[in-house]
């Protein structure tokens, strides 16, 4: 018997080798039992091991796993896990469908020792730095981006209207998959884009060339902005920085330096993900209306580095219109140790209201052909973003024949859609409606007609104003800009015009040439504040109706201007411009001795010469079809603006000679849980004599809606400066503290605070300038009135997310309680769409 026994274990340790080294490859579909759909990203492995694999985001998973293999598990949040037995062949097909699953969050589990999870997550941040990115000196790769949108929960009463019924007829004839509901998915827009990425950490420096980009459906313009941020740089998903920004928010990553105060964690298993042993870790927010994710993250056993993660984001976190986030990405090991992102899968669901039509749009980003630590000469990123003359000329079969991953059948179906229904009239019908509701101009044949919105407006000087005007598209010339207009006013009977000329002479440093001449009504209490001007209701509200408080003008104006990038972020602007002021109200100086008999005169002329600096560090300009250039991203870093104009005399009639003094800065701050404050510091000085309407005048906001730029509880023309510095601040907290309240927090309100200060004076010689009687008609002449000693100041406090698009803010005004007409406090309105 103990020989027998000896037989049989010599036996099993021989033929061992031989059972160890089978091989059997799994394939297969996830899908819901109830629906038929399939289940993005779900868990495939074999029962009992470390084995197992990841579904694509259509449900499918392949696995090739080694040794006997028994029983094969599939598993997703939110659904019940499936058990399968197999047998021994070598190639199987094994299809789950999952059932509904609950998850229980309310039980207290007691351990008897530390969560295992936070020990890992500990050395995860103790090899952080070794493992992200930015410690490479500099890398760079090839880069796909494909970006596919559809609407969905179309209701019965808009699938039958002609445009959507046209469009969900051709998805169906060609195989597009309607939603669980049995409702038609539409395509409407598809990209895709073959890019070359380049980074350099020290200092940090991004540069992306776009190589080729094809758009499908109702694909925006050629050349235009969004056309242009369909690549690698403005889908750079890092996990491994604290905060990941996204949909205009601020998303604390599982991996953030406070982990703990954020996530819950849960060491659910140890898998192999190809050649390393990783820990499975289960994630989910402490608070779910916070701004954060739950899923699941893989961390590395060797080297705990964040190897692959599938994270979604709660449907109770404090975002608008947002039905559904998720995210899937792998990371690829580098030759330096550092990770790079390998393949990104993000969906974005929105879905204004319960009931409403729905968008869903999908991103896959692959990267590959890696290189590190070989940087490049810093001149080489002075461009950001640098698309290819033929990036848009290539042949249509360009990206079948150089996409870096196959498409699923869903994919090229609906690529086939887009290629069809931009043929239909209806189609092509409401694109066009599309394009003038975005640029708010007509498209005719190489003109675009408008603006709109300008082509009638009603006001107290000139009546019913009636405006027609065009500017010149990019058919016609690439780098002339040519845009003009002529208005009439009813009641003065005068025509206005304007005719702007633009001409792009380099546009590696882009440097531009303007010439401007304008005709046309204005108001001194609006003059000098164009960058306040940044609400629409605010400044329709202040140009129409009765503007006789604002002292309205006449105003000549011509202007010659050049800029030019003269190195990274900064830009430098030469302007030289002539105007001519002609009040439409009582106004006087005095052209002589500032005294009572002296010569006046009621107009004046001015002949500028303006030079004008502005720095932004890292800031990513964008062109677009139109000459002009756009700032992508929040200011993390402050943005530097110094202006110095020189007035002339005796040039072109021109009454004065002065200087100006400005300067402008800009950021905005994150500030963690506490959310993201915006500031402004505005600082001028005018160490001249001149008429007031030459001077500061400080932009009030009489109208009922809320403006940042401006002093919302300051009269029009209620202080003029010829000295002044002025601080706004604004800080938006999300869902912080109303995150928290049991009522309140389900009406997703986020708060807001705001402050302005202004310090200010005017010199006794431009009071002097002004007389106090009226020289032609006699009485009072209308002044101005200085700021004293004490700042003005006003501080807010409101409520947005109101119905998701209406915010209230309460104001106080705290000094200057006594002048006429003064308000102490008032609530305004605004209108936005935040997410």
């Amino acid at each position: 018997m103990k020989g027998v026994f000896l037989l049989l274990c010599l036996l099993l340790l021989l033929g061992a080798p031989v059972a160890w080294a089978q091989r059997v490859v799994f394939s297969g579909q996830v899908t819901e039992a109830a629906t038929g759909q399939p289940v993005p990203f779900a868990s495939v492995f074999v029962r009992g091991t470390s084995q197992g694999t990841t579904a694509d985001d259509n449900g499918r998973y392949q696995l090739t796993a080694s040794g006997p293999v028994d029983t094969l598990v599939a598993s997703a949040i939110g659904f019940a896990a499936q058990k399968k037995k197999v047998t021994a062949a070598e190639r199987q097909t094994i299809n789950f469908t999952l059932g509904s699953g609950s998850v229980s969050l309310g039980e207290v589990v007691v351990r008897p020792s530390e969560n295992p999870a936070y020990a890992i997550l500990r050395r995860v941040q103790q090899h952080k730095a070794r493992n992200d990115k930015r410690h490479l000196r500099a890398f760079e790769f090839q880069s796909y981006n494909r970006t596919e949108v559809s609407l969905n929960n179309l209701p019965d009463q808009l699938s039958r209207r002609k445009v959507l019924r046209q469009m969900a007829q051709v998805a169906d004839s060609l195989g597009v998959a309607r939603d669980a509901q049995g409702k038609p998915v539409v395509p409407i827009f598809a990209s895709e884009v073959l890019s070359r990425f380049y980074q350099n950490n020290d200092p940090l420096r991004r540069r992306e060339e776009i190589q080729q980009t094809q758009m499908r459906g109702a694909a925006p313009r050629e050349g235009s902005v969004v056309s242009q941020i369909m690549g690698s740089s403005f889908q750079d998903w890092d996990f491994y920085r604290n905060w990941q920004q996204l949909l205009g928010k601020d998303f604390i990553s599982p991996i953030a330096d406070g982990w703990k105060f954020t996530y819950e964690y849960e060491l659910q298993d140890s898998v192999m993900l190809g050649q390393d042993f990783c820990y499975q870790i289960g994630v989910v927010p402490r608070r779910p209306h916070d701004l954060a994710f739950s899923g699941t993250i893989w961390i590395t056993a060797d080297t705990y580095a964040l190897r692959r993660l599938d994270l979604s984001v709660s449907p109770e976190a404090n975002l608008n219109f947002v039905e559904q986030i998720r995210v899937y990405q792998e990371m690829a090991p580098t030759a330096a140790g550092a990770e790079l992102p390998r393949r990104t899968r993000v969906i974005i669901g929105i879905k204004p209201t319960k009931g409403s039509t729905g968008v869903l749009a999908r991103f896959t980003t692959v990267n590959s052909g890696f290189v590190v630590n070989q940087p490049k000469p810093l001149p080489f990123y002075d461009r950001p973003l640098e698309t290819a003359a033929t990036a848009f000329d290539g042949p249509k079969d360009f990206f079948d024949k150089n996409r870096p991953d196959s498409l699923s059948r869903q994919e090229q179906a609906t690529l086939m859609v887009l290629d069809s229904v931009r043929q239909l009239p209806a189609v092509r019908s409401l694109l066009e409606l599309a394009d003038v509701a975005v640029n708010g101009y007509y498209r005719l044949g190489k003109l675009d007609l408008g603006p709109i919105l300008t082509a009638y407006s009603f006001n107290s000087i000139e009546g019913h104003r009636f405006r027609v005007g065009f500017r010149t598209t990019p058919e016609l010339s690439r780098d002339w800009l040519l845009r003009s207009y002529l208005a009439y006013g009813t009641r003065d009977g005068r025509f206005k015009y304007g005719l702007r000329v633009q001409r792009v002479l380099d546009r590696r440093r882009w440097t531009v040439a303007n010439f401007e001449h304008r005709h046309d009504l204005d108001q001194v209490a609006l003059l000098d504040n164009d960058y306040a001007l940044e609400n629409p209701l605010f400044e329709a509200s202040a140009r129409l109706g009765d503007i006789s408080s604002s002292r309205p003008l006449r105003r000549d104006l011509t202007t010659v201007a050049l800029q030019s990038d003269l190195f990274r972020g900064f830009t430098q602007r030469v302007m030289v411009r002539h105007q001519q002021f002609r009040p439409l109200y009582p106004f006087a100086y005095y052209t002589q001795e500032p005294h009572p008999g002296s010569p006046t005169t009621d107009h004046f002329d001015l002949a500028e010469i303006v030079l004008e600096s502005r720095y932004a560090r890292d800031e990513v300009l964008v062109e677009n079809n139109q000459n002009r250039r756009t700032a992508i991203g929040v200011k993390r870093w402050p943005v530097f603006t110094v202006r110095y104009t020189l007035g002339v005399d005796d040039v072109l009639g021109s009454d004065f000679r002065y200087h100006k003094l400005n300067l402008l800065i800009d950021q905005s701050l994150r500030l963690g849980q506490l959310g993201r404050t915006d500031y402004r510091l505005d600082a001028g000085y005018i160490p001249s004599t001149v008429p007031y309407p030459v001077l500061k005048t400080h932009l009030g906001n009489q109208s009922p809606f809320y403006n940042a730029g401006a002093f919302n509880l300051m009269r029009y023309f209620e202080f003029v400066s010829d000295q002044y510095v002025a601080f706004r601040v604004e800080n938006q907290f999300d869902g912080f503290l109303l995150n928290s309240l049991p009522a309140i927090k389900q009406l997703n309100w986020r708060l807001v605070a705001t402050g302005n200060l202004l310090w200010g004076s005017v010199r006794e010689s431009n009071r002097r300038i002004i007389p106090q009687e009226d020289p032609i008609n006699g009485g009072p002449l209308p002044s101005f009135r200085p700021l004293g000693r004490t700042p003005y100041a006003e501080v807010g406090y409101g409520v947005e997310n109101i119905f998701k698009v209406a915010r209230v803010d309460f104001l106080h005004r705290l000094t200057y309680r006594q002048n006429p007409g003064a308000r102490t406090f008032g609530v305004k309105v605004s209108f936005q769409f935040k997410l």
